[in-house]
């Protein structure tokens, strides 16, 4: 098995974050919801990372990137919609087509379950889905998380919504 790396997101990750976003993103908006089309330049990325950075700094997001063995970007890990009060976050994670099938994407869960028990003490987890991304699903199973049944509020067309108590 490849080695891989996990570590925060920096501002000089651009030029390689645009890199891995364009390289999947057929892949990826074949599993979720389309970027903006804008997003895909490096203005679009760098605002991006920007933004990410800023909302990392009050305590909103803790945006990840996963490294190969050479330094190259094959997936991405967050924990977005902290809301410390509460306990809770929701997760999210992409992983590079070409590293599908190797783990990449539980050892990035398990990553992001670490940081939000031990750097944000939070007690609950939260990972919307798509049904049809059945890969994700299962990853999420591995992980320990549940399927619950999605409030008016928040459905989505054609997902489900699973929770982690921690």
């Amino acid at each position: 098995m490849t080695p891989f790396r996990i570590r925060e997101l920096n501002s000089t990750d651009a030029e390689a974050l645009l890199a891995f976003e364009i390289h999947n993103r057929e892949w990826f908006e074949s599993q979720i919801d389309p970027r903006d089309p804008a997003f895909y330049s490096r203005t679009g990325v760098t605002d991006h990372i920007e933004s990410y950075l800023a909302d990392f700094a009050e305590g909103a997001w803790h945006p990840f990137v996963i490294e190969d063995s050479s330094g190259r970007i094959v997936g991405r890990a967050n924990l977005k919609s902290i809301h410390s009060p509460h306990g809770c976050a929701e997760v999210g994670y992409r992983i590079d087509q070409r590293v599908c099938g190797q783990g990449l994407a539980t050892q990035a869960l398990k990553h992001l379950i670490e940081a939000a028990r031990v750097r944000w003490e939070l007690t609950q987890l939260v990972a919307y889905v798509y049904e049809s991304n059945v890969g994700s699903r299962k990853v999420l199973e591995r992980c320990g998380f549940v399927p619950e049944a999605l409030s008016g509020s928040e459905e989505i067309e054609d997902g489900g919504r699973f929770v982690l108590s921690i």
